[in-house]
């Protein structure tokens, strides 16, 4: 492993404990049940960190729904987001259906927006959207979220599926990157 990726695990300043992160899931998953039960729904995993938050939210579901995912990144290992490459792009299959969109956090929304795209042209009948975390960013406009678990401000955050350089997405809380002085 990197030094700058232990430094980065070992001077973090940590935003939530695995306890308060349990808490936004365990509120998110109830905001979504009564919108999904009844819905033959798909959950859409946004790979990477949007699987962890997804698989989260499915432990917590008491009704039938299928899993899917979609790749699509703008981090590339990186700390800061660059131009949208698709890997994966969303299924035909979801075409009609009810579609929950995961992912780990949202910022600027550009990786929503595409999918939004993606999805109006697939055909899908209602898609709602959750993340475990929102930037607290002054942004006219971003995608809505349906629901959401945590905010923070403007830092780079890891842990709980989200990454520093590709590590550290299975700590149970969250943490912001030291800044650097």
């Amino acid at each position: 492993m990197p030094a700058e990726v232990e430094d980065a695990r070992r001077t973090a300043r940590r935003l939530y404990s695995a306890r308060e992160v349990a808490r936004a899931l365990d509120r998110m998953a109830a905001e979504l049940t009564p919108l999904l039960e009844h819905a033959n729904p798909v959950v859409l995993a946004v790979m990477h960190g949007g699987a962890f938050t997804a698989i989260e939210l499915c432990k917590r579901f008491r009704f039938a729904y299928e899993f899917d995912y979609v790749h699509v990144t703008r981090y590339a290992g990186n700390t800061r987001g660059g131009d949208l490459t698709w890997l994966v792009r969303p299924s035909r299959e979801l075409k009609g259906r009810t579609v929950l969109v995961v992912d780990d956090i949202l910022d600027h929304g550009k990786t929503l927006h595409a999918l939004d795209v993606e999805l109006e042209r697939i055909g899908v009948a209602k898609q709602l959207r959750a993340v475990l975390v929102t930037k607290r960013l002054a942004l006219a406009r971003r995608p809505s979220v349906t629901v959401t678990g945590l905010p923070v401000d403007d830092v780079y955050v890891f842990g709980s599926g989200m990454d520093y350089r590709g590590y550290w997405r299975g700590l149970t809380g969250i943490y912001a990157v030291a800044e650097r002085a």
